[in-house]
């Protein structure tokens, strides 16, 4: 949270750096503004709205939260707008009213927001991860494709300086070709213990049903999913892997120019029936690249407790300085530290002294990037389109995935969406939906 705020700050500070280029543009809306509807009222979405307000030509019109409690701050701030507790409804109404939305709900609900929003031919900024499954995800990227609306997935710190560098680096061949990477975490998005049977009061102007969604019918616990601990539910999150992963995957994947993993094999904890686990050891393959060393590379995710290997943190010093969050990239010439929202640094430091060849790189904001698409029109697509973010979510995914099956090497079929060498794994490329809430 604290690196998303910082990211908002820097972008705030950096919008009026240079003018906004309208030229070209074409008039969403009568006043030539994007008219927006956000999905979330608080939290996440708050965040998105508020960076999303510093663009002089958005305009907010509508906001849905199955919440409404969580009306107060946004009509304080936005005092015109109208609110809905139902998504569907929202759509269906102001359809004629918006041109574009954003989806920062809990995970479970990103597909069937998205995927509807898509087909009324709006533009969408999905946060991350794009959706819970593999099969939605796959569904979001082909829509949007075909509908032709321009889309951008919520992984800000992709449009940061600290980012880019670490791209900008690595394609430089400041560390030669990239030999393997580790990706690490130590947040702890699970929960080891079963769902408690317990049930407590609805609290009024919350309606749980259409909270739970597509998910299946249970009891409503206090402080138990909602508002702040759903990640760990395996039916509405998924886990460190899928809060983090989206973030910290773009770093390797746009930088060794990576398409669908391989494989994947997971051998950490095993997830129980309701909770995600914490402490995962996630290996994928891809096929190597222009900037990789043989024919295939390794990336190793790991969270909570578990790290990268003693052998790699020492490479760059002090094991005890080693940043809770980031990404290592062992090079033939070299290796790079990447901190998850800081500076990369280049080892070993004695020999990376005098280097002179860092990037130069203009500001960039993730949101206007989005907008400015939007009112543009034509080809011109957001940093992290969906054709982008798809492929990498589904690679954030399948790991989720294959921490149900622990130890065991699933082979991935991307496109054939399937996991060919494993019958009860490759039922979980899509979930079971609730009666009534289906995706077709």
């Amino acid at each position: 949270m604290q690196s998303r705020r910082h990211f908002i700050r820097q972008s705030a500070a950096t919008l009026f750096a240079a003018p906004w280029v309208t030229t070209g543009m074409r008039a969403a809306s009568p006043n030539g503004k994007l008219r927006h509807a956000a999905f979330g009222a608080s939290g996440m979405s708050m965040a998105d709205m508020s960076a999303m307000s510093n663009h002089p030509m958005w305009q907010l019109a509508a906001v849905c939260d199955v919440d409404t409690r969580n009306f107060k701050k946004a009509q304080e701030k936005w005092p015109d707008i109208k609110v809905y507790q139902d998504w569907r409804e929202l759509l269906e109404k102001e359809s004629d009213n918006i041109d574009s939305v954003n989806v920062s709900t809990p995970d479970h609900m990103h597909g069937s927001i998205g995927l509807a929003a898509i087909a009324k031919g709006k533009h969408v900024y999905g946060q991350k991860p794009l959706a819970h499954n593999l099969w939605e995800c796959r569904q979001m990227v082909e829509r949007a494709r075909a509908k032709g609306v321009k889309s951008q997935m919520g992984i800000q710190i992709s449009s940061a300086f600290t980012e880019r560098h670490a791209v900008a680096l690595i394609q430089m061949g400041a560390i030669g070709k990239v030999k393997e990477a580790h990706t690490f975490s130590n947040k702890k998005w699970g929960d080891l213990e079963p769902r408690p049977a317990k049930s407590d009061p609805i609290p009024e102007g919350f309606n749980w049903d259409k909270w739970l969604g597509v998910a299946s019918e249970r009891s409503y616990i206090q402080g138990y999913d909602h508002p702040g601990n759903w990640r760990r539910r395996r039916d509405f999150g998924t886990g460190t892997l899928g809060d983090m992963g989206c973030h910290m995957f773009s770093g390797w994947f746009r930088s060794l120019d990576l398409a669908a993993p391989i494989s994947v094999k997971s051998s950490g904890p095993v997830p129980n029936k309701d909770n995600w686990a914490i402490n995962a050891v996630v290996e994928y393959t891809f096929k190597g690249t222009q900037y990789t060393t043989g024919d295939t590379i390794k990336v190793t995710w790991t969270d909570g407790d578990a790290r990268p290997p003693a052998e790699v943190m020492a490479l760059v010093g002090d094991v005890s300085k080693f940043p809770g969050q980031g990404t290592i990239y062992l090079g033939t010439e070299g290796v790079l530290l990447s901190p998850h929202g800081s500076t990369p640094l280049l080892y070993p430091r004695e020999k990376y002294a005098s280097f002179g060849a860092y990037p130069k790189l203009e500001p960039r904001d993730h949101w206007a990037d989005f907008i400015d698409c939007c009112l543009a029109g034509g080809d011109k697509k957001p940093s992290a389109n969906f054709d982008y973010a798809g492929p990498l979510t589904e690679a954030v995914l399948l790991g989720c995935l294959a921490s149900a099956f622990p130890n065991e090497n699933l082979t991935w079929d991307a496109p054939g969406l399937k996991i060919p060498n494993n019958a009860e794994a490759d039922k979980m490329v899509r979930r079971d939906y609730r009666k009534g809430w289906e995706i077709v």
